[in-house]
């Protein structure tokens, strides 16, 4: 699988609409200025609407399932708009795959 590289810069939101950003675990490798993501990285979702019944059950997180292969920062697997990446609810409840609309197009991995 190939694709470009995520960065601090991309456009990620869960299934239901909700905001995904990340907390660099690194800012040595960057590309326009922003730091890389990686699998090492914590990436939080807000603004999630997703309610079950009249229970509010957003999105919170997100798990990566297919990062690079052959791409790697600082040891850990780099992170690709082609990567799949499933938001979770609080309790770790699966809730769909997020949606990444907008990278850097400079740097591709696999």
């Amino acid at each position: 699988m190939s694709g470009n590289l995520l960065s601090e810069n991309a456009t990620i939101t869960c299934v239901h609409g909700g905001q995904v950003t990340f907390s660099p675990s690194q800012s040595r490798v960057q590309v326009r200025g922003r730091p890389v993501a990686t699998l090492a990285d914590s990436f939080r979702v807000t603004g999630c609407p997703f309610t079950t019944g009249s229970n509010p059950h957003p999105c919170t997180s997100v798990n990566w399932q297919s990062p690079a292969t052959r791409v790697r920062v600082l040891g850990s697997p780099a992170l690709l708009q082609s990567s799949i990446g499933l938001s979770l609810a609080v309790d770790q409840a699966p809730q769909g795959t997020v949606q990444v609309s907008v990278v850097q197009q400079e740097v591709v991995g696999r």
